[in-house]
């Protein structure tokens, strides 16, 4: 049977603001810091959300959610899909509301997102990265049990993450520009809904690897297109194979566009991070901070959004140490 969907609408500030409400025993109000490079660089704030319980963004919109269920579909437990993040947060939400959790988990995702997934109570599906693509299209996979929370294409879940603009405009009021990794969309959707209503004239960009950048050609084409020239690479949180449509429908409003990276600035920045601010940050959470030191985005004051920080620290190690080598950025 065709599932039936809630028509796609603007998120509204009154919502961000109850689900800051709904969701402030789970989250934390994370900091934001400055970014030291001197006068010749943009000024860049850096959004520490690989601060969050699970070290990673995700638990703003899994909380809102699984929040937002009706007590009838919470109480049947819930699953999602996710290469670790998104399945953090659900099941760190399932833990606190007492239900079970299953995550149809992308089988390539690295060995720190699934043991946290696993400790956090969740039962583990693993699935190649096109099934489990294919299972977000049809928000449907064979033998799970519980109710489906969308890692993504979810108003609930994305106005969870819009609560993170209202904490980047209270802390940086001067903000000029918001940059956030772009995976499925949601993130960048919900913080610029939240930026938008209260301060329209701050830019709201993307970021995106190269290897994976289905936002940025959508937004020269005018439609939500598929990423033909997809290729997996250490940046496993974010880039996806396409911009789904009703994804595009929310995001084409309130984002500006999104700035494309090589594997290696994406490096660098990661490698910047570790070395400044001694952050230790995902592939997917260093996007932003590329995209800001691209120039691209103006001279700010830019807030890049580092999104999570769930890496094995073999191979953060092994990235922010091997100079120019390009084989291990595929590894």
């Amino acid at each position: 049977m065709p599932i039936t969907l809630e028509a796609v609408r603007p998120i509204k500030l009154e919502e961000i603001q109850e689900a800051r409400k709904r969701i402030a025993d789970t989250v934390v109000r994370t900091p934001l810091v400055r970014l030291e490079l001197g006068r010749d660089h943009p000024d860049i704030r850096l959004k520490l959300e690989s601060l969050q319980p699970i070290n990673a963004y995700k638990l703003r919109g899994a909380a809102n959610a699984v929040a937002m269920l009706p007590e009838s579909e919470r109480s049947r437990g819930v699953w999602t899909i996710s290469a670790g993040n998104a399945g953090q947060g659900v099941a760190y939400a399932a833990r606190q509301a007492g239900i079970p959790c299953s995550v149809v988990a992308i089988e390539t995702a690295p060995a720190s997102k699934i043991e946290r997934m696993e400790a956090l109570g969740a039962k583990l599906i693993p699935v190649s990265y096109d099934v489990a693509w294919q299972a977000l299209e049809d928000r449907a996979f064979p033998g799970v049990d519980g109710t489906f929370v969308h890692p993504f294409d979810d108003h609930n879940f994305v106005t969870g993450h819009g609560t993170m603009g209202l904490e980047i405009l209270e802390d940086a009021p001067d903000t000029a520009a918001v940059i956030a990794g772009i995976g499925g969309g949601g993130l960048i959707v919900g913080v610029a809904s939240a930026i938008k209503a209260l301060k329209p004239e701050v830019k709201a960009w993307g970021a995106e690897p190269e290897t994976a950048a289905p936002a940025a050609l959508s937004f020269a084409k005018g439609s939500p297109q598929v990423f033909n020239d997809w290729k997996h690479s250490f940046v496993d949180g974010a880039g996806g194979k396409s911009i789904f449509p009703r994804m595009w429908e929310r995001m084409k409003p309130v984002v500006d566009g999104s700035i494309v990276v090589s594997l290696e600035q994406t490096r660098k920045a990661m490698r910047l991070m570790a070395d400044k601010t001694r952050i230790i940050s995902e592939g997917a959470g260093a996007l932003a901070l590329a995209a800001a030191l691209t120039g691209k985005a103006g001279k700010g004051p830019i807030v890049a959004i580092v999104s999570g920080g769930n890496i094995d620290l073999e191979k953060f190690c092994k990235l922010i140490g091997c100079g120019n080598e390009t084989n291990s950025l595929r590894s």
